[in-house]
């Protein structure tokens, strides 16, 4: 559910809300109120998990060219000692 569709919903809510008799509107207006607050707390906590996730891909990412330039210069310098070896 988008941002929009998810606000339009509660307003709706409330809306209706306000149709019930005053002793247990004030209790579901909280209710709404909270629902709010951690529709809010979840977004923001995806969004960091998002920005977490990115940035572990590209570590990771990192790693893997690190891996292969270590490959390449393992490769080399074997190859090196190698001819080295073969000169004596």
């Amino acid at each position: 559910m988008d941002d929009e569709l998810f606000q339009k919903r509660l307003l709706d809510l409330i809306e209706e809300i306000k149709r019930f008799p005053e002793t247990k509107r004030e209790s579901i207006e909280m209710l709404t109120g909270e629902i709010g607050k951690k529709y809010e707390d979840l977004r923001n906590s995806l969004s960091i998990l998002q920005d977490t996730l990115d940035s572990l891909r590209l570590n990771v990412r990192y790693l893997f060219f690190d891996l292969e330039a270590t490959k390449k210069e393992n490769t080399a310098l074997r190859k090196k000692l190698e001819e080295q070896g073969n000169n004596k």
